[in-house]
């Protein structure tokens, strides 16, 4: 082995990804394969540490794992459209925020020409703010399951969400997972009866609902019937705008898979 290749631990600790993304990565054909040493063991040149350093700046814009190959690999418009996408969700933030200065600056100019303000308003406007200065920059979901390593490979097999992190205890037990699904990240966590969290398994209920947008619902709704999830309604258009597919995790857990009608519709026009 050369001074320039590594071997599958080496890039993980270099990465911050966990052994398991890395080999979820090559098998689907996200990192090309490359050379192996003798006994199978992978190793990883430069032009794939530089690869997985383009990978992770396409993930940190919340490009989904389905659309980095063709951003890397395809023509430029593919590159182009995934920082456009990322360019109008900060536009929108930026947006957010303007509306959320003019409110203020409406309320200082009636306090300096001697104007009053409702208690409500102020108090509304003071909640925004706070907000704002909480420096909220995450949403992360987390759910409830008995077996969390059957659960994430079942998570990741059936639906196609991105693995991630596997944490386990002295014994050997995993007590923290995660998935990746699209820009957001899902944490899998063991029950506990202090917090009143329990899985779903286990009260024979579901306690969550998942509402997941794919590009394409009927598609995602053949593969997921192909790798063997358990359907609850197929694909049909619903009267709130979207079409949907429900199915359940291997612990009970409903998930709707949905994309916009509208969008929908557009992307027939566009492709006739």
């Amino acid at each position: 082995m050369s001074s320039t290749e590594v071997k599958i631990g080496e890039v993980a600790r270099r990465t911050g990804l966990s052994v398991r993304t890395l080999r979820y990565y090559e098998e689907i054909g996200l990192l090309p394969p490359t050379e192996r040493q003798a006994g199978g063991h992978r190793v990883y040149d430069r032009a794939d540490l530089e690869r997985l350093y383009r990978i992770g700046l396409l993930r940190q814009i919340g490009t989904p794992l389905a659309e980095i190959a063709r951003a890397l690999d395809g023509p430029a418009a593919e590159l182009s459209a995934a920082v456009d996408r990322h360019l109008a969700a900060v536009d929108a933030r930026l947006a957010a925020t303007g509306r959320l200065r003019e409110r203020v600056s409406a309320v200082s100019r009636t306090l300096h020409e001697g104007g009053t303000l409702a208690a409500p308003a102020v108090l509304g406007l003071l909640d925004d703010l706070s907000a704002m200065d909480a420096g909220l920059t995450q949403r992360i979901t987390l759910l409830v399951y008995d077996d969390i390593q059957a659960a994430h490979d079942h998570l990741v097999s059936v639906f196609g969400f991105g693995p991630g992190e596997l944490e386990r205890d002295g014994s050997g037990r995993v007590v923290h997972g995660e998935v990746h699904i699209g820009d957001g990240v899902v944490w899998l966590h063991p029950p506990r009866a202090e917090f009143h969290l329990a899985s779903p398994g286990t009260l024979g209920a579901s306690t969550h609902c998942m509402a997941v947008l794919v590009d394409d619902v009927d598609r995602h709704h053949r593969q997921s019937m192909a790798a063997g999830a358990e359907i609850v309604t197929p694909p049909k258009d619903q009267p709130y705008g979207y079409r949907e597919y429900d199915a359940r995790d291997i612990e009970g857990g409903l998930w709707s898979f949905m994309a916009p009608l509208d969008k929908l519709s557009e992307e027939v026009e566009h492709d006739g």
